[in-house]
């Protein structure tokens, strides 16, 4: 999601530094922001000449160093809790006293992370969905000390970014992943009960629902270990057993079986 992330912000004529652990890393999320580019270009959604002073506006680096003179951090790192309050305390300590902080995450509380931090009024959910320079909803995220400045700041960039901001608050899962995830999880069970195939349980919800992709193959995009790691926020947090991870997503997950980007999920890739 980050290169998506950063690939909205270049587009919208911000400057970016886009950090990961390695370079062969960065190399792939720069290819793929290029390769996003050039499909836009080519059904006319961008200009030619966008596609170059796009990637011109991207910095790639392995460092953090650079966040001393970011106005605004987006993280997207894995969906951990410890993991991602240890970067949080890192931006912190770089980043400018104005700088907001804010978290891509999926279902973990902006509170928390902004209780890490010296400025928990700046820390705040930018849930952007995936792929990230097609869907139009940011779901904006307030902790419990999140300003008012700093949710309309976000709320007016996200628009800037031609994107639909909906505020909501800090509860596991916020809406998307809490409507979402249980229904993703109840299609995994009528799997491992033997209800239907994965492939006549995403032709019914296309076909019934009108939904534009089935749970299963959607469960493979974003990633089984992902909705692994929603559903255990959701089940910990809420303390509700209607959350409880379906033992097959459990033992796909622990055999490596991701979904699209592993080769094998629900489907083979």
């Amino acid at each position: 999601m980050g290169n998506g992330i950063a690939q909205v912000f270049a587009q919208a004529g911000h400057a970016v530094t886009l950090r990961d652990l390695d370079r062969p890393i960065l190399d792939r999320a720069l290819q793929a922001v290029d390769k996003s580019l050039a499909k836009l270009a080519e059904k006319g959604k961008i200009a030619p000449g966008e596609r170059e002073a796009t990637l011109g506006r991207i910095t790639a680096v392995t460092d953090l160093e650079p966040a001393a003179a970011a106005d605004l951090a987006v993280e997207a790192v894995v969906e951990d809790l410890q993991v991602k309050s240890a970067l949080f305390r890192e931006l912190d300590r770089l980043a400018p006293g104005q700088a907001i902080l804010a978290s891509n995450t999926s279902s973990i509380s902006i509170t928390k992370l902004g209780a890490v931090t010296r400025r928990p009024d700046k820390v705040i959910g930018m849930h952007f969905m995936n792929p990230v320079p097609l869907m139009a909803l940011v779901e904006v995220i307030r902790g419990q000390a999140t300003s008012d400045e700093t949710t309309r700041a976000v709320m007016d960039l996200s628009k800037a970014l031609g994107k639909t901001p909906v505020e909501v608050n800090d509860f596991p899962g916020f809406v998307s992943n809490r409507v979402l995830m249980p229904m993703i999880n109840e299609a995994i069970f009528a799997v491992y009960e033997g209800v239907a195939a994965p492939e006549a349980i995403d032709q019914v919800m296309k076909l019934g629902m009108n939904h534009p992709m089935g749970p299963l193959t959607l469960a493979d995009f974003i990633g089984l270990d992902v909705c692994l790691a929603i559903l255990n926020v959701l089940h910990d947090g809420l303390g509700d057993p209607k959350y409880r991870p379906c033992p097959l997503l459990k033992r796909m997950v622990d055999a490596g079986w991701l979904g699209r980007k592993s080769g094998r999920g629900f489907f083979g890739y």
